[in-house]
């Protein structure tokens, strides 16, 4: 990584601190990326945002916030970025992946609360991730108690806006979101201090669109017999998503989809033939959380799609782009964001039927449901999960883990084991 230390200094960063997880990064990005064979040359573009994650897109914020630009922390994929880049703001994801920040997350919260959350709370009250000190306001959604707690932590330190979202999916509910949708849309006019214009937010619509398109062609990739990319690789295009530029996003994803296309033309894969194909379902993997896709795919399988926040949820369905006024793309793009399938929701057949769904369509051998530590939702669904899976003779295995490497070898354990039983 170039050196940015001047940068972090004026965002108020604990420099030190964060030199010790900077030093950490580059063997992890060694061992679970560039230890992988017959990688495609395009990931060069996704290998070093990576490499800069903490330099260069906060560089561009800092000089973005330096023009009276205005920067939206998001945490969940239900916050349409439509709306903030429509008044003229950027969003950006923050969710934390990293053990390092659990720690600071446990001084304000319980220890038996999902380590996403707790990393989430201690980058940003320890002042050691340059996203969480770039934003100018936090958006939020009420996705789980834990996450809404926090919130309340989070607003003692940074101006916070709470997305209320419905706990149903029935009609009524759809049209509750599109008020919160309008709420947002009002608060990031306030923020931004320009107006949301039916023109800027139709561009933006067909902008994000775009966005989702390209990764639907990233995954669709996937389903050939002969894998042209590594699940482990997918997984950091899908975490880097919710952070670059999506103009310069789409594009890269477009012209690496391109070589792919081509290496199936070609009949290459980037996994011996048999290998076994594997679904992954459950919690989102907020970057730098690589560690499961890592111990599959060394494990004698390849993660071929992951029905989570960090793969289908965040890009499956369009949000419809006949709207003419504001209150109808409003109520367009609430109606796309409630058909993500989250376990928020009560009843939730359809997250089920996602799962089965994308197990035919991508051909799967087996399915890895693995949730988060003390995520009671993903955890109490995970049960009707797998007994769908197994009604649909389609084998599966429930996983539980954090963010530290303890029980890696034990997970290696069951993992190899479990695809040594599929057929």
């Amino acid at each position: 990584m170039a050196d940015y230390r001047e940068m972090w200094k004026d965002l108020g960063m604990d420099v030190e601190q964060h030199d010790v997880l900077c030093e950490v990064l580059p063997q992890a990005v060694g061992d679970v990326f560039l230890s992988q064979e017959n990688r495609p040359e395009r990931m060069d573009y996704f290998d070093f945002v990576l490499a800069e994650v903490h330099g260069v897109r906060p560089a561009e914020l800092v000089e973005f916030k330096k023009n009276g630009g205005k920067v939206f922390g998001t945490f969940c994929a239900y916050v349409p970025d439509e709306v903030i880049f429509a008044g003229g703001g950027i969003a950006t994801g923050l969710c934390a992946g990293s053990q390092f920040w659990v720690p600071g997350g446990e001084k304000v919260l319980p220890a038996n609360v999902c380590p996403l959350i707790k990393a989430s709370v201690g980058a940003r009250l320890e002042r050691t991730c340059p996203f969480f000190r770039l934003v100018d306001v936090l958006v939020g959604e009420t996705t789980c108690d834990g996450k809404k707690k926090a919130y309340e932590i989070l607003a003692n330190d940074v101006p916070m806006h709470v997305m209320d979202l419905p706990q149903m999916k029935r009609e009524k509910d759809i049209t509750k979101w599109a008020e919160e949708v309008k709420d947002l849309a009002a608060l990031v006019e306030e923020q931004t201090g320009n107006k949301i214009t039916e023109e800027n937010l139709a561009a933006n619509i067909v902008k994000f669109n775009k966005k989702r398109q390209a990764l639907e062609r990233l995954y669709a990739a996937r389903k050939s017999e002969n894998l042209p990319i590594s699940g482990t690789d997918t997984l950091l295009i899908s975490q880097i998503a919710y952070y670059d530029d999506p103009d310069r996003f789409t594009e890269k994803v477009n012209v690496l989809c391109e070589e792919l296309e081509k290496r199936i033309a070609d009949g290459f894969s980037v996994f011996p033939a048999g290998t076994k194909r594997i679904l992954v379902s459950g919690t989102p993997m907020a970057i730098p959380n690589w560690k499961l896709h890592n111990i599959i795919e060394t494990s004698g399988g390849a993660v071929v799609c992951e029905e989570t926040c960090t793969g289908t949820r965040y890009f499956e369905n369009q949000v419809d782009e006949s709207g003419k006024t504001l209150d109808e793309m409003y109520q367009n793009i609430a109606s796309r964001y409630m058909g993500i399938n989250c376990a928020c929701f009560t009843p939730n057949e359809a997250r089920i039927d996602d799962v089965l769904r994308l197990a035919k369509e991508y051909k799967v051998d087996g399915v890895i449901d693995c949730h988060l530590k003390f995520c009671g939702l993903y955890d109490i669904e995970s049960n009707a999960v797998v007994k769908a899976l197994q009604a649909e003779g389609i084998p599966a295995l429930a996983l539980e883990t954090d963010y530290t490497d303890t029980d890696a070898q034990q997970l290696k354990t069951r993992i190899e084991a479990f695809i040594e039983t599929l057929n």
